[in-house]
């Protein structure tokens, strides 16, 4: 009987989501010199990349250099992409480990977290996130209607997302046009009537969570000035000595007054930066149509800034109101599962059930084990960690019962689920180039599962 390991019997580990993660993970696993590994990795949908795809801004398509290392990946040998399968539903974790002597679950963090505020249910409150997804041509969010007639946007929180879905809002259909911005967002957003964009942070400049070239942006777009109160940029002694600690937030800060000496400027949008202020209830009969916010002060709790509410309120006019205070994970069937944190209990990418209890051969990377935080990048070093891991634990490994290649195959086929393979992928990929070429744009996204079906 050949080793685990071995040429004639590589160790099969499946990974669950194929977003920046997982394939950070896989590239690791097959690159692992003391041991031959095969690995196949599975999404829900028919395409690879998750949020490099469906959630890196269109207008920002340096951040999609990395696909050109997952694509190496793909194609090269012991590697199988199976898209179109749905964890739980199409295969289950017990069918995984009989099929694989490892398994990896790279699901990403697909919920977020919610104001808690009276109203929030209210037509025209939805998370960044769906807004994202949206525009990005998610087949799951293509059918969604973002009411963009309104006159005045409130976007909650101050990070890079949030930075995004603003800076949508306020570009011009010109400014857009040549990105691979989904073709529904786009019609959608050439008739928007948005003239006021309102980003609320409820802590200082100095705590603000975007990067330099995030909200520079905002002072270089056709269409739209940047607004900010030089009173907003006023700072509390612990918020001043971070500039110094910081060069990121004192760029930030810098930015930030050269807009508030720019004044209102003459554009149709305006784009207002308020800081030191949380929505506290949405206010609407039958859909949003103004937020009540509150002044936060910022109090030193033990070195740390805390945002506290005062007794001062303000109402803003808002048809439209887009929420980015975090994100978690969702629990997944048979998989142990933190509520607190929204992650899956795990030491350094070894899963464990709450009580601390390892769960042998299951694995977690990237922001299902360590929560949202980070940029794409950040993943690398994450998923890296827990194949060093996987790879020590290899030699203690239970055999997968069926590891043959062709059982998953045969598992899938009797179950009726039509998979997508990579080389299908670079079918929908060549079709969505050309068809983004006749229409003078870099592509032209499929935004549907049966368009994509349909086409292989």
């Amino acid at each position: 009987m050949s080793s685990l390991g071995s040429p004639d019997r590589p160790l099969r580990v499946a990974i669950v989501g194929a977003g920046p993660s997982g394939f950070f993970a896989a590239g690791a696993l097959l690159k692992a010199k003391e041991m031959t590994i095969s690995v196949d990795l599975f999404d829900k949908l028919p395409t690879p990349f998750g949020l490099v795809r469906f959630g890196v801004a269109p207008d920002h398509p340096s951040i999609r250099k990395v696909l050109k290392a997952f694509d190496v990946t793909a194609n090269g040998p012991n590697f199988r992409f199976f898209g179109n399968v749905a964890f739980g539903d199409d295969v289950t974790l017990e069918e995984l480990r009989r099929h694989y002597d490892q398994v990896l679950l790279t699901t990403g963090a697909a919920s977020d977290r919610k104001l808690g505020i009276d109203g929030e249910d209210l037509p025209g409150s939805y998370s960044a996130t769906e807004f994202v997804s949206w525009y990005n041509g998610h087949p799951d969010f293509a059918d969604r209607t973002f009411d963009l007639s309104v006159r005045d946007v409130v976007v909650v929180g101050v990070g890079n997302v949030a930075m995004d879905v603003a800076r949508i809002l306020a570009k011009s259909p010109d400014e857009l046009v040549g990105t691979d911005i989904a073709q529904h967002a786009l019609d959608a957003l050439k008739a928007s009537k948005v003239e006021n964009i309102t980003i609320l942070s409820r802590r200082g400049p100095a705590q603000a969570k975007f990067t330099n070239p995030e909200v520079k942006e905002f002072g270089e777009l056709a269409i739209a000035d940047p607004v900010v109160d030089a009173a907003d940029l006023e700072l509390d002694p612990i918020s001043a000595a971070s500039l110094d600690e910081s060069k990121t937030t004192r760029r930030n800060v810098e930015i930030l007054k050269e807009f508030s000496e720019r004044g209102a400027g003459n554009k149709a949008r305006k784009v207002h930066f308020r800081f030191l202020y949380s929505p506290v209830e949405l206010l609407g009969d039958g859909a949003v149509r103004q937020v009540k916010i509150v002044r936060n002060v910022l109090e030193d709790t033990d070195g740390t800034l805390d945002a506290v509410p005062t007794d001062v309120f303000e109402t803003l006019d808002c048809g439209l109101i887009l929420r980015s205070v975090g994100y978690k994970g969702v629990a997944l069937p048979d998989v142990p599962y933190n509520a607190r944190k929204g992650t899956i209990p795990n030491s350094e990418g070894r899963v464990h059930d709450n009580d601390g209890v390892a769960v042998a051969g299951l694995y977690v990377a990237g922001w299902a084990k360590r929560g949202p935080s980070g940029v794409i990048g950040t993943n690398k070093t994450c998923a890296v960690e827990t194949v060093n891991h996987m790879l020590a634990d290899a030699v203690l490994a239970c055999a997968a019962p069926n590891p043959a290649p062709t059982g998953i195959v045969e598992l899938l086929q009797a179950k009726g689920v039509r998979f997508v393979s990579y080389q299908d992928w670079q079918k929908l990929d060549a079709h969505e180039l050309a068809q983004g070429e006749a229409a003078g744009r870099p592509r032209l996204k499929l935004t549907s599962v049966e368009a994509m079906l349909a086409l292989l």
